[in-house]
Parts: structure tokens; sequence; C-alpha cells
């Protein structure tokens, strides 16, 4: 995020990349966001803060390194240099703590969302449950439909290859998958996508879809009870995936 000479980073996990690319544009670093304590989101926060004492932004529930404002649901801030409003939900599930930042810029709603919700999946359940991740990812997903979102990570065509199997027939996956892989092929980005194309597309916001019950029903050979259950055993399913 940039600004008039002034930048902003969200969970930088390596300095050295950050470090050039605002030599490069000749940017001055003035704020660090984290979304939970991870160590490829925090790990450039020290030699970061060396070169540049500026404020870092983490999640009330962790620890991280530098942080000087801790944050949770319900609290909004300002990035500063850049004046970039955001408002944070809490996103349990992937950790315990982890946090997600909503705000708009010029061209529409955004999410930084790190690693809860993924352009077409989602995070591994490293310290919550089924029940929270859930949670968490209707509350993005209640989110107006063209909101971008910036995750922590370019796995989508890996992930839209699983929602695949999960979901074969559906058209506008199978026209994702090939749109996404070209953009791959042409060395450019996935991200971000918007909640319109993950409830079309990702199978972890559409528990609620016969197609994505029946599927997760036909791997555990089993009737699933709820949502909660088709989402565990999906999530159990790409993990092994």
């Amino acid at each position: 995020m940039r600004e008039d000479g002034k930048a902003a980073v969200v969970d930088p996990g390596d300095a050295a990349p950050v470090i050039a690319h605002l030599a490069r544009e000749g940017l001055e670093l003035t704020a660090i966001l984290n979304t939970h304590h991870h160590g490829d989101h925090v790990g450039g926060n020290r030699a970061l803060l060396a070169r540049w004492p500026v404020p870092v932004f983490g999640p009330s529930r962790e620890t991280i390194p530098g942080v000087t404002r801790t944050l949770a649901e319900g609290d909004t801030f300002t990035l500063p240099g850049i004046g970039l409003s955001l408002s944070v939900l809490d996103v349990p599930g992937h950790t315990a703590g982890h946090i997600a930042c909503v705000g708009r810029v010029a061209d529409g709603p955004i999410v930084f969302c790190g690693d809860t919700l993924f352009t077409g999946g989602c995070g591994r359940l490293f310290e919550g449950t089924p029940a929270q991740m859930v949670d968490s990812l209707f509350k993005l997903a209640a989110l107006p439909v063209e909101t971008r979102i910036f995750c922590g990570h370019e796995y989508t065509v890996a992930n839209l290859r699983f929602a695949l199997e999960v979901e074969p027939a559906n058209v506008p996956l199978q026209q994702r998958r090939a749109r996404e892989q070209a953009k791959r092929d042409r060395g450019e980005p996935t991200v971000p996508s918007t909640i319109r194309d993950e409830q079309a597309t990702n199978p972890f916001l559409r528990i609620d879809e016969p197609s994505v019950r029946a599927a997760a029903e036909r791997h555990a050979g089993r009737k699933l009870t709820d949502r909660v259950a088709v989402f565990a055993e999906v999530r159990a399913w790409k993990n092994a995936f």
C-alpha cells in the first residue's frame, strides 16, 4: 500500500524483498500490519524496524515482535503516512488470535485476511477448531461481494485444483481455474480475488451447497450432520490432497 512516497507493508515474512521494493520505488515505510504470529508473516519485522522505527499493528491475542498497537474486533485505526482507515475482525481458526482488516480505497472495499481465507481455499487449522474457522470464514463471506481479498499466499491454482475434486461440474470453477492458470503462465499474480468469486468457487465457502455436502459425505463414507462437520471433512480431505 502506498501514497505520495509513503508505504505500509502487510505481513512481511522476509524483510529483503520489502527493502528492495521500497528502494526501487523510492518509498518510505510508515507502518507494518500483521494479521497473525506465524514466522512467514512476521519474520521481517525486526529488520524493517531496524531501518524504519515505524508503528506495528497486530492482533491483541498473539505475541508478535515490535507490535506497538494491539487490535481486536471492533477496533478501527488508520495506517500512518498513507491515511488508510481499517476496521478489525477477529477470525480465529488458523491461529487463535488471527485478525482481518477491512477498509476502502478509491476503487472499492478491500480486506487483508492473512491465512484465514485464501483465494480458492482457506488456511489449515493449527490452533483453532472447525467451528471457529467456519464462523471466521462466513464473517468474511458476509462482506460486500465486490470486496477484494488480499490473502497471505499465492496458492490459487493448487487450491482450485482441489476445488475441482470437490465440485467437478461447477462451471464457474472450471472457468476460473483456466483463467487463473493463464495468469500464472504469464507470470502474473492471481491475488486479489473477490468475495463474489470465492462464493462461486471456493469449497470452504460453499459447505452449505448440496454438491459440496454430497462430495464431503462420499469422501467421509457417512452422513454429515451440519456445516461444521462438512467443513471439517473438506478440510481434512484438502490436508491429504
